[in-house]
């Protein structure tokens, strides 16, 4: 249907390399790290990147560092609001005593690059995971005083033992009793050998197109299975690239926990269980960054129209020619929305950015 109804249009997943960052990646010299390569910048932030050639990694220029460039992106791609986060691998690597210092840092100083630009920039804060349960939960506390930030991003590995880990429970419930919402985004992908001797022959294609969506969908599903929304029935994620394999195989997980033997005599079936579909309802929502109108109709059938929201994936998947246009792997994503939701509705003004700003409370 139709509308007249304005809503702003929303970048929910956009990142950004903020400076003090970048500094801390060419100081070092092991995975996570930048070099310098023919006078330009390059990140290494995967195995498969770290090699003796002189080019191996990513080119990193200002389009990840220079928030005027993320303010001039949006402009050129007609979007009105982004809530900016710290790119992967984030903060996992720090040593246990820097990473509370560096969190609490590097959330003020993207704080700070909102505020240049009241209104436009909004952020999902990082966390010191390998600073401890106590740090974490500190750092969380304090976050409900910055002004500009409306939850954290956070990786699938949490402690480094995955977020079924028991350990994480107080954090999750502390960002539930804070109203902090988790965007949850991959970067450690699957086994190198999953993807056969070959896999060198075709770039970044398998753990990138397969690897990060069943990342994630492992993720959630072990979570699932360990309980977790039933301990921290609150919780609110926002699962990055449409939840992965998630909203296409949530009818098959569901079946398997419901005919499975072992969960049956260990007393976790029956009364008090959510089902995968109450927690894709209830407590999951999904970006719009699946670059089809096929994946986007699954992820609106699995969560509603109300819980998906556009995203980007800035400054990530440039066109590979630059012509200065509008990039293609936005504007499949603009497209998805319109052909899934009807161009002008109200569900596609809604996916565009009316649902975050309601979910995220993106006022000042």
């Amino acid at each position: 249907m139709a509308s007249t109804t304005k809503y702003p249009v929303v970048d929910i997943h956009t990142h950004v390399y903020p400076p003090s960052y970048i500094d801390l990646l060419k100081s070092r010299s092991t995975i996570p790290y930048i070099i310098t390569s023919d006078g330009s910048l390059r990140l290494v932030i995967l195995p498969a990147e770290d090699t003796e050639s002189t080019s191996r990694g990513r080119p990193v220029g200002p389009e990840y560092y220079d928030i005027t460039q993320k303010i001039a992106f949006m402009d050129k791609h007609s979007v009105d609001i982004s809530v900016i986060s710290l790119a992967n691998p984030w903060l996992d690597w720090l040593p246990t005593e820097a990473a509370a210092e560096a969190a609490r840092s590097l959330n003020d100083e993207v704080e700070r690059e909102c505020e240049k630009y009241p209104g436009r920039l909004f952020a999902f804060a990082t966390l010191p995971l390998s600073g401890g349960g106590a740090a974490i939960v500190e750092e969380i506390e304090r976050l409900q005083s910055l002004k500009y930030t409306r939850g954290v991003i956070l990786g699938t590995t949490g402690l480094g033992k995955g977020l079924d880990d028991e350990a994480l429970l107080p954090i999750f419930k502390a960002l539930q009793d804070a109203k902090l919402p988790v965007f949850l985004h991959p970067h450690y992908g699957l086994p190198g050998s999953v993807w056969g001797e070959r896999a060198n022959d075709y770039g970044h294609v398998l753990p990138l197109a397969l690897g990060f969506p069943l990342e994630t969908t492992i993720a959630v599903t072990r979570m699932i299975l360990s309980g977790v929304f039933e301990k921290a029935p609150e919780l609110q994620m926002i699962l990055a690239h449409s939840g992965g394999t998630l909203p296409f195989l949530a009818g098959r997980i569901e079946s398997c926990i419901e005919h499975d033997a072992h969960l049956k005599a260990e007393g976790k079936l029956g009364e008090g269980r959510k089902t995968v579909w109450e927690i894709l309802r209830k407590n999951i929502y999904l970006d719009a960054v699946v670059y089809s109108e096929v994946g986007l109709k699954a992820a609106v059938q699995a969560s509603g129209e109300d819980r998906v929201m556009f995203g980007t994936d800035h400054p990530f998947f440039p066109p590979l020619e630059e012509e200065g246009g509008k990039w293609a792997s936005v504007e499949t994503n603009y497209g998805a929305i319109k052909g899934a939701l009807g161009s002008g509705s109200d569900e596609a003004k809604g996916a565009l950015g009316g649902n975050a700003v309601r979910v995220l409370n993106l006022t000042i």
